[in-house]
């Protein structure tokens, strides 16, 4: 489950609710195209802008539609409590795994946010990914963090944000990251135009962005890579660089919805508000990056 692609799908909205039909599609797509696992309510997912209610939805639509998919759910929240409660879902729910971003209002020290891993993991039953995406959550791990947090139990992956874009300096990186940590845990790389470095880096999984809404694209890439086929998943990353720089200049949610939005694959006006998604102009750069790039469903 922690090898390979976890593609992240959208939650599309259709008139401030979710789009179930939307949503379900999505998911089915990512298990007929056999993706390695599915990671549901990830920040592509808009976990954060969703109840209780809807999430726990979400989840058991997750995890119906995916087949056989391993079925990740992200269970951040503002309070312990809160989170402690999404667990309670998502187990319910029948997830595979649970993914963690240590979400704030107020700033976080290095102490609330081990102590939040310390009590969550304390009532898991199933395997947990650690978040981290200071983009995000604005909060940064150390390396320390990483290490105390990897050894409680069910800690099973560290979801790390991008390797350096120089190949030798990834594997060093990587290389650090494998000797801090305990055997058997595993990492993956986020930031899509740092999937094919990371993956040829040694890690052992991308939590892709991309994946969850156009899944062969990022499959070919991680299977090219998993294959040592090294030089083949750099150059099918390289054809993508202009997705990646509207990712880069608008944020890879905007994006992606944009994407599944001119695909009819979401409704439009598929994020939650307060959020508006692109302007008419950025659209239009979109809809020509996937013409110039052939992207299709």
């Amino acid at each position: 489950m922690f090898t390979g692609l976890s593609a992240f799908p959208l939650t599309p909205l259709r008139d401030g609710a979710v789009d179930e039909a939307a949503f379900t599609n999505l998911v089915a797509r990512l298990a007929t195209a056999r993706v390695d696992s599915i990671t549901a309510l990830g920040s592509t997912g808009s976990y954060a802008y969703l109840t209780r209610g809807e999430r726990a939805r979400v989840a058991r639509l997750a995890v119906e539609h995916a087949a056989d998919v391993p079925v990740i759910i992200g269970v951040g929240a503002l309070r312990t409590e809160h989170v402690l409660e999404l667990v309670e879902d998502a187990q319910e729910a029948g997830a595979s795994g649970v993914l963690l971003a240590p979400l704030s209002y107020q700033a976080l020290t290095a102490d609330d946010v081990y102590g939040l891993y310390e009590d969550v993991t304390r009532e898991l039953a199933v395997p947990l990914v650690v978040y981290d995406n200071p983009a995000t959550t604005h909060f940064a791990f150390t390396d320390d963090l990483y290490q105390a947090i990897a050894a409680l139990p069910h800690v099973a992956s560290l979801k790390i944000p991008g390797v350096p874009a120089d190949p030798a300096r990834a594997a060093i990186r990587v290389a650090r990251l494998r000797d801090l940590l305990p055997a058997g845990t595993a990492l993956g790389v986020s930031g899509d135009a740092f999937g094919a470095t990371g993956l040829n880096a040694g890690c052992d999984s991308w939590y892709s962005v991309i994946g969850g809404t156009l899944p062969r694209l990022a499959l070919d890439i991680t299977r090219a890579a998993q294959a040592g086929d090294h030089a083949g998943a750099t150059s099918q990353s390289e054809r993508l660089a202009p997705l990646w720089d509207l990712f880069a200049r608008h944020g890879s949610l905007r994006v992606t919805a944009a994407v599944a939005e001119h695909l009819g694959l979401a409704p439009p006006h598929s994020l939650p508000l307060p959020i508006r998604g692109l302007a008419a102009a950025d659209r239009a750069d979109v809809v020509e990056v996937c013409t110039k790039l052939r992207l299709t469903v």
